[in-house]
């Protein structure tokens, strides 16, 4: 492979990421050349939204609104897709990767549902996919896991990976508002898209996870196979008993592997003092156990211009350095080194559990939840009644009380059942809240 001057770059996609792409690295360009000894070159830049692209600090002629002229061109080493969605990036990446291009990405949606695909497309192709950005933005945790920790089996990786629900949960927790409110806040500054739904309900978290885990432990785990639950019925009122019991409430995506691996996104109850549980904001922090480093936490913010295009730079250096001196990637990026790889789905999965309950405020329904836990085989590790819930203004006073039990390590789908059934008790009223505990020792 020849020796270059400079890496020619085609960049698709001047959104937020894109434009952040574009003006670090007009601004820092020199710093950049002097570091790596090659030259990241912008060849072309391309959008459909011509506006943006004349806002760009790039010259008229690199900008261009036709893909295909980036696609076909010849001197183009590295194609950078930062479009988004799983329709038209996923065309352009696989032809780019047809082409013998190197693609960049920070699609996290598109790698969690087609990752296979396109990693095996590259690999028949002779080239490479970098893909940094795509998850938590400018914390390096693809790299850490790919190299950093290349002499490590990973039991447990788990973190807050979507800094608008930490947002959320984060502000819920320090100043006693509700769900709804603070979502309305974060969508007026701009944490929070004018609809939410792929952050507030998990399935962002969900794409990383599923990237993690596959990288991780070497075969792709499915996003299919991610347990997805968000965060839209936690309520500031299990917020306040979740820290009477020295717990904090977060968003986590959880990979477990041992015989199996368990791959999870759902509102967690954290110990106080657990190092997650100061991870406030937008900001996110993940956790990564190898089996040979130990326990190691990577914290930083996980998305916005600035954040995210530092990771896709990055990438572009290692691109850069790659067709520098004629090499490629060292440590490919998926490498299948579990035999009899399984999954274990949602209902074999163990946790601890907080359950509030809404029960009528008479004798007799303690002792009948308990004996449907019981015949569970749910052990229950404490029992907590609290006064009834103060009604809203014009509201008549409540005879139902919450009732919070505790339960100790559980396999989920005896839960759900158990749970199932006592919902159906005339004598509780409301749907039962069910959240897990963790606290991974």
């Amino acid at each position: 492979m020849q020796q270059l001057g400079q890496l020619e770059i085609g960049l698709i996609g001047t959104g937020v990421v894109g434009a952040g792409v574009v003006k670090n690295l007009t601004r820092n360009a020199d710093l950049i050349a002097s570091r790596l000894g090659i030259r990241l070159n912008l060849k072309w830049v391309c959008d459909k939204n011509e506006t943006a692209l004349n806002a760009l600090p790039i010259p008229a002629s690199a900008r261009t609104t036709d893909a295909e002229k980036v696609l076909s061109d010849p001197n183009v080493h590295v194609v950078v897709e930062l479009i988004g969605g799983t329709g038209a990036a996923k065309t352009l990446v696989l032809d780019a990767l047809r082409r013998g291009k190197v693609v960049v990405t920070a699609n996290k949606a598109l790698l969690a549902h087609h990752g296979e695909e396109i990693f095996n497309t590259a690999g028949k192709s002779g080239t490479s996919v970098f893909y940094e950005a795509s998850v938590c933005g400018g914390i390096p945790i693809i790299k850490a896991i790919r190299e950093g920790f290349v002499a490590n089996h990973f039991p447990l990786i788990y973190g807050i990976v979507n800094g608008t629900c930490n947002y959320i949960l984060s502000r819920m927790t320090a100043e006693g508002k509700e769900f709804d409110d603070v979502l309305a806040e974060a969508q007026r500054l701009g944490y929070a898209e004018a609809d939410p739904s792929l952050d507030i309900d998990g399935g962002d978290s969900a794409h990383k996870a599923t990237i993690l885990a596959s990288l991780a432990h070497g075969f792709w785990t499915g996003y299919e196979n991610t347990y997805v639950e968000g965060i839209r019925h936690i309520s500031n009122y299990d917020i306040q008993l979740a820290g009477k019991l020295v717990y904090t409430i977060k968003l986590l995506a959880i990979i477990k592997g041992d015989d199996a691996v368990e791959v999870r996104v759902h509102p967690t109850l954290i110990p106080h003092d657990h190092v997650l549980a100061g991870v406030s904001g937008v900001f996110n922090g993940v956790v990564v156990r190898g089996d040979v480093v130990g326990d190691t936490m990577f914290y930083g913010r996980g998305a916005g211009a600035d954040a995210t295009s530092s990771a896709v730079i990055a990438d572009l250096s290692d691109v850069a350095l790659n067709f520098k001196y004629g090499t490629t990637q060292c440590v490919p990026p998926f490498v299948a080194h579990r035999l009899n790889a399984r999954l274990r789905t949602i209902e074999d999965v163990k946790s601890r559990y907080y359950v509030r309950f809404t029960v009528d405020d008479k004798p007799g329904v303690v002792a009948k939840l308990a004996t449907i836990l019981g015949d569970a085989q749910i052990s229950i590790a404490s029992v907590m009644q609290r006064e009834a819930i103060e009604p809203k203004p014009g509201q008549p006073p409540s005879d139902h009380v919450p009732l919070i039990f505790m339960l100790h390590t559980s396999r989920d789908a005896d839960v759900r059942g158990a749970i199932a059934e006592i919902d159906r008790l005339d004598s509780v009223k409301d749907k039962t809240v069910v959240i897990r505990v963790e606290s991974f020792d």
